[in-house]
């Protein structure tokens, strides 16, 4: 394995650096002093809008896509460096090269499952930054962390499906630049299988039935940035049969093939917010004073930030060998990998975050740094594409069936 940056990737890193220092982060306070401005607090600021024009005029694009037509045609091995870049702002930078969750995963399902007349209809214009959708799956009746007990129903009838049922928890769906959502519901309930009780229809959001009821917040937050998380309601929706993605019960291995790239393009930016962290806590620890002499030189302050330097370099060890796992055997074979860095890179950062909230005082907690909001995503990864202990399960239960005549 070897995980030296090759010539185009360092190509790419060195444009996106500048990218980032010439853009994005002196564009994060405009964002927040814009975002107070429109009558929706859900419309995407200006600057992100100038940012997006940017990254596209210098072609940082659609990066993680891997197929050449429709992406950069970037190896994950090649991709991860360029998403852990945009992990140190993580509410600008992969909105501004259209890399943002959920609209990435929503592109993978329409490029592999989607048919010519959907990828034209809506995978053409995600591609192109022109809309925003949404994926729903997750629902407040049921614990979603078994996809299988999902209990929205979508009912053949005639020539459409009927979808009823309620989602919460749906990134991107405040966005009034939100278009389409990606449905997840059971099309056969009563199936032995219950693999292939499930399916995915493509569903406007103007059609009629479909209401966004209102924001999640998540640890106060609403997340304005990626359209936030909606509560959604389905009551007698009615699409087009031809809006059905794949085959009738091929909902629930779309949706793993869907959430194999979207965990380890989680786990990249991450990193990234870990190194921004880092950095923050250095530059507090020279800049204060406290009980005589600088926080540089207190003994715990310097045990924390040893401490992080070593968590992050052996987290993106593990990262670029999933990474390369998948490029070279694919998400199958690189199962367990996925699962290994989705349990420890949500819970590693969390905690080198804590402690940079903790070096900061009253200002890690507050809005003048962004360690709080940082804290906040990285500790909601812990939960989103599967909480920790449902990766833990499967991943001690491959560990164990080595053991077992």
């Amino acid at each position: 394995m070897d995980f030296a940056f090759d010539a185009r990737t360092e190509e790419l890193r060195g444009r996106l650096l500048a990218f980032m220092d010439e853009h994005v982060h002196p564009a994060e306070r405009t964002a927040d002093e814009q975002r107070t401005l429109p009558a929706s607090p859900w419309q995407t600021p200006q600057v992100v809008e100038d940012l997006k024009a940017e990254a596209r005029r210098q072609g940082l694009w659609n990066l993680f896509l891997p197929d050449a037509e429709y992406g950069a045609g970037l190896t994950n091995l090649q991709y991860a460096p360029l998403a852990e870049i945009t992990g140190r702002s993580p509410q600008l930078a992969p909105t501004a090269l259209n890399c943002a969750a959920p609209d990435t995963g929503n592109m993978e399902v329409l490029f592999q499952f989607g048919t010519d007349e959907q990828k034209k209809r809506w995978l053409e214009p995600l591609l192109a930054g022109e809309i925003r959708s949404a994926f729903a799956m997750t629902e407040p009746e049921v614990a979603s962390s078994d996809a299988t007990n999902i209990e929205t129903r979508i009912v053949r009838d005639g020539g459409d499906y009927v979808i009823n049922g309620r989602k919460w928890y749906i990134s991107g769906a405040m966005n009034p630049d939100c278009e389409i959502f990606i449905v997840m519901g059971k099309t056969a309930p009563d199936s032995a299988d219950i693999r292939r009780q499930q399916s995915m229809v493509l569903v406007p959001r103007d059609t009629p039935g479909l209401e966004v009821r209102r924001a999640m917040q998540v640890y106060g937050y609403e997340d304005h940035y990626h359209g936030g998380h909606a509560e959604v309601s389905f009551t007698d929706v009615r699409v087009p049969a031809g809006n059905l993605i794949g085959e009738e019960g091929g909902g629930f291995a779309i949706a793993q093939a869907r959430l194999g790239p979207g965990r380890i393009h989680h786990c990249m930016r991450l990193i990234g917010m870990a190194e921004r962290a880092i950095e923050l806590m250095c530059r507090r620890a020279v800049s204060r004073t406290a009980f005589g002499k600088p926080l540089a030189q207190q003994g715990v302050v310097q045990n924390w930030i040893a401490d992080a330097r070593v968590t992050v370099e052996q987290l993106r060890l593990l990262v670029l060998k999933t990474a390369w796992l998948m490029d070279t055997v694919g998400n199958r074979g690189a199962h367990t990998e996925i699962q290994a860095i989705k349990i420890a890179t949500p819970r590693a950062v969390v905690g080198i975050l804590d402690r940079a909230v903790q070096l900061h005082g009253a200002g890690g907690v507050g809005q003048d740094f962004p360690l709080a909001e940082l804290w906040a995503a990285a500790r909601t990864l812990q939960l989103a594409d599967g909480p920790d202990e449902v990766h833990q399960r499967s991943l001690a239960r491959r560990e164990i069936k080595r053991y077992v005549s």
